[in-house]
């Protein structure tokens, strides 16, 4: 199965996943149920699973993204983030991970501590999100971050990485993706992404990128667009002025604004259209794309189609 999925990654085919956020309580089925529901998974390639984003509490990462697997029988790219966890956690973590068929990671440093709901929470944080990559380099060679042999071995694990989608000087974004391309990702997903001409300087950034690495696995390396569908226009107002390495269109945010004058119905048909646009543009482009929605998968759902 996840030989597949990286397979599909790599190819030409359609390749779509969608991000799931596990709650803040101690059992994830309600969400699977709203998956199930809604018929997504037989619309999508994978899933990806969030670890306690903004350092909000919720439910394991690792287990859930353990859980959706086996009740969908789909992959998922279980998020790990370097904020909670010292080099043994995170090992620890993979090789048992591995042992149930979860061998996609996407790394993470993740966001502060200080932002945390819970009351003086200290982050670990021995390094950035490197130090996961260069930890899975070790693993997928049979060994632990000390150079010891594992036995038995585990099994090929796929690592993934982050990357804003904007910056004003863009040759710093390219750096930034070179450098985690030479600790060995095997694709990079971007931030939410609102423009076309972004998109296509994206894709142009990253060949560059490739050949720029010295890893070898660079060279099949891909790159996912990111999408969060924009339904109001506090939403492309608070994303545009507040979220660094996103770029929300001048265009979108007047018409996101000149819809909410008329009412949230409006204002949600306007903004699923130009949602919908930029998904089916995205596709046509691309063909790569991951979703983020905040377990709206309904609304995931009517953008595939």
């Amino acid at each position: 199965m996840i030989e597949e999925f990286y397979a599909t990654l790599c190819s030409d085919k359609p390749y779509i996943t969608v991000e799931v956020n596990p709650p803040h309580g101690a059992s994830i089925e309600g969400i699977l149920d709203s998956i199930a529901k809604a018929g997504l998974q037989e619309k999508i390639t994978g899933f990806s699973v969030t670890d306690n984003p903004l350092a909000k509490l919720k439910m394991s990462g690792i287990l859930s993204a353990i859980k959706l697997q086996e009740r969908f029988g789909k992959p998922v790219i279980a998020t790990m983030s370097m904020r909670d966890k010292n080099k043994l956690s995170l090992q620890s973590s993979l090789l048992g991970a591995n042992d149930f068929d979860l061998r996609c990671i996407l790394a993470l440093t993740g966001d502060p501590a200080k932002f945390s709901d819970q009351p003086e929470v200290k982050g670990v944080l021995e390094r950035d999100s490197t130090l996961l990559l260069s930890i899975i380099y070790h693993l997928n060679r049979g060994v632990d971050y000390s150079n010891k042999p594992l036995t038995p071995a585990p099994k090929p694990i796929y690592p993934f990485a982050v990357a804003n989608a904007y910056a004003k000087d863009m040759s710093k974004l390219q750096k930034r993706i070179v450098k985690k391309l030479d600790y060995g990702t095997r694709a990079i997903i971007t931030q939410p992404v609102y423009d076309m001409d972004n998109a296509r300087e994206l894709l142009e950034l990253f060949e560059e990128a490739k050949s720029m690495s010295i890893r070898d696995t660079a060279k099949e390396a891909q790159l996912v667009l990111g999408q969060f569908p924009i339904v109001a226009a506090k939403t492309a107002n608070f994303i545009n002025d507040k979220v660094p390495g996103i770029s929300v269109p001048k265009a979108i945010i007047d018409e996101m604004n000149l819809a909410a004058m008329d009412g949230v119905e409006k204002e949600k048909e306007v903004g699923f259209t130009l949602s919908k646009r930029i998904f089916d543009e995205m596709m046509q482009l691309h063909g790569k794309v991951h979703l983020m929605t905040h377990n709206r998968f309904d609304l995931c759902s009517d953008l595939i189609g």
